[in-house]
């Protein structure tokens, strides 16, 4: 990114609280608990995602299955989106795009998201994916994705047992 495009993006942050809000609700996925994700670093406009590898997470060739590159990918996209939304407001993916570039093979997936333009209403940001294997990294896949800030959602549990199918919390 460039100085002006890195600057644009850090004077967009509406909550000082970001990156602990970030945080929390990452916590609060249970799916990438469930496959061992955790976050890495948060600042303004940009996330790191990490990923061991287990083999409950591989294809039948033993690399990263392409969908968890995708759910980590999407994940970096929506979570360096999330640190630039307001208080009262939280992200829902529209569409992303996924290169996949080369088999996932290594001990760890990282997934580098950021902001490419922060909209009022929609952002896009782009998430790289490494594999890495002895302590280098590789590119395997590259995102790209829309969100949409959805003002007045807040980033809380909803109630899944009844959700409503007209696309409100």
């Amino acid at each position: 990114m460039t100085e002006a495009a890195d600057a644009y993006v850090k004077h967009r942050v509406l909550n000082p609280a970001y990156a602990e809000r970030v945080r929390a609700s990452f916590g609060r996925q249970a799916f990438m608990d469930f496959i061992g994700a955790e976050i890495a670093d948060v600042s303004p406009g940009a996330v790191e995602i990490r990923l061991p590898y287990r083999a409950e997470l591989a294809q039948q060739h033993g690399f990263f299955h392409g969908g968890i590159v995708g759910t980590v990918a999407d994940n970096a996209c929506g979570y360096a989106s999330f640190s630039l939304a307001a208080a009262d407001a939280s992200v829902l993916t529209v569409e992303y795009k996924l290169n996949l570039m080369a088999p996932a093979s290594g001990d760890l997936l990282i997934a580098r998201g950021r902001v490419l333009r922060p909209g009022r209403t929609l952002v896009v940001a782009q998430a790289d994916v490494f594999a890495v294997r002895e302590g280098r990294e590789k590119q395997v896949a590259t995102a790209l994705a829309t969100l949409m800030l959805m003002a007045g959602m807040a980033d809380e549990p909803h109630d899944h047992k009844s959700p409503r199918m007209d696309g409100t919390p």
